[in-house]
């Protein structure tokens, strides 16, 4: 039985899933045969992934493959309750709420997992790391899974590396599909839209400063450069770093970055990225923000403990005055600001890196029992397969090989 804030919220939801089906046409496409053929006929699935309209959609379309879906989010803030509503309301077992405790979030996470479910949907690695601890016999069926973050495979990978991993799982975060499109166009919109929606404020000829420059920072580096500000990135790998020069933007330790920048965002995946010696010697006005999974990146209790008041300014940004008159301001608590201050990725990005999760789930169904207990790449043949079909639908064609092409391409010199 759903566990959520208020059912009488549905139709809002509704309305907010009807829209992002319009413009996730692979999605469609895959529902319809997954009509058909009936893949996780028997079977059930426990997701757990930021709930909003989008990944309503997801569970829509892998419950019309015949599973039972149990449905709760990868993030208290980002939970959309009205979208909880309308999935409840459809007959999904969801348990989720916005801005719940840490104990309701951990128990909406065991309510999802209960069904013992034959596949996951895992979104930054909790619900393997209960798999692995208080939550082990909630596994016993579990043919394998999917993970969709960078922070989530540095979770996955350390465990593979350590002889901890006891499941199989899918990296769907490295799929060309995924982390070309989601990571960098996804989060670069998502990440400005959040922060623009929360402060009302111009990023014309502000210095914005982006801690990390993978693929999610070279989103947002990108999106904010073409909005006009002055970007700066700060780096731990050289060749990044390089990156970042080449691609015309500055680049220096934060130690340097923190006495000029307008407006932080962290994308590192890692912790302390922003710590007190930062917040030192900050501009009055500042702007920090997160678009790295957890909210760890920027040290929240560090610049607690610095401020004599802490005022909520407004809704998603938390004004940290501080002893020689500063204002510090904190959006969205350090978490996902996309997420928890704005809606996410945009739907036709998303419905890429949903098409890998159906399709990764299908191929782990399809293929019960011939898998190891490791982390596998996406087979390439689904990333393909994706691409063409996102193409497709755009209206865009590509050329083919000839036989004579293949031939010389596989010609082997004497």
């Amino acid at each position: 039985m759903s566990n959520i804030t208020n059912i009488s919220l549905a139709p809002s939801g509704r309305d907010k899933i009807n829209w992002v089906r319009s413009y996730m046409p692979l999605l469609t496409a895959i529902e319809n045969e997954f009509k058909q053929t009936q893949p996780f006929a028997g079977m059930t699935i426990s997701m757990s992934i930021h709930l909003e309209a989008k990944t309503a959609n997801l569970a829509k379309v892998l419950r019309a493959g015949g599973a039972n879906v149990y449905v709760t989010g990868c993030n208290p803030l980002s939970t959309q309750d009205d979208v909880a509503a309308a999935l409840a309301d459809e007959g999904f077992e969801v348990n989720a709420h916005h801005g719940a405790s840490d104990e309701q979030y951990v128990a909406d996470l065991k309510a999802t997992l209960s069904a013992k479910p034959d596949l996951i949907i895992d979104d930054g690695g909790d619900f393997i790391g209960l798999l692995h601890g208080e939550c082990r016999d909630l596994g016993v069926n579990l043919i394998g899974g999917c993970e969709e973050t960078t922070t989530g495979i540095h979770r996955l990978r350390a465990r593979e590396a350590a002889g901890l991993l006891d499941y199989t799982m899918i990296d769907v975060n490295d799929a060309d599909c995924k982390h070309l499109f989601d990571n960098r166009y996804g989060t670069g919109q998502s990440t400005l839209d959040g922060i623009m929606n929360s402060t009302n404020l111009i990023i014309a000829g502000k210095t914005v400063v982006i801690a990390g420059y993978g693929w999610c920072g070279k989103g947002m580096a990108m999106r904010a450069k073409g909005m006009g500000a002055v970007v700066v990135v700060t780096e731990i790998d050289p060749v990044k770093a390089i990156e970042a020069v080449m691609d015309g933007f500055r680049v220096m330790p934060m130690s340097e970055a923190a006495k000029i920048g307008d407006l932080f965002v962290t994308l590192t995946g890692c912790s302390d990225v922003l710590t007190k010696e930062h917040f030192e010697v900050m501009k009055d006005g500042v702007l920090l923000s997160n678009s790295g999974h957890f909210d760890v990146e920027i040290n929240k209790q560090q610049l607690a403990q610095m401020a004599d008041k802490v005022i909520r300014r407004k809704p998603n940004i938390d004004g940290y005055y501080l002893p020689d008159g500063r204002i510090i301001n904190l959006l969205a608590e350090g978490r996902l600001v996309n997420l928890a201050a704005g809606n996410g990725h945009p739907a036709e990005i998303m419905d890429m890196s949903f098409a890998i999760q159906a399709r990764s789930l299908e191929y782990l169904a399809r293929n019960k029992g011939k898998f190891e207990k490791k982390l596998y790449s996406v087979p390439a043949e689904i990333d393909k397969a994706v691409a063409k079909m996102k193409l497709e639908t755009l209206g865009f064609g590509i050329d083919t090989l000839t036989p004579e092409q293949e031939e010389y391409l596989n010609k082997v010199e004497a």
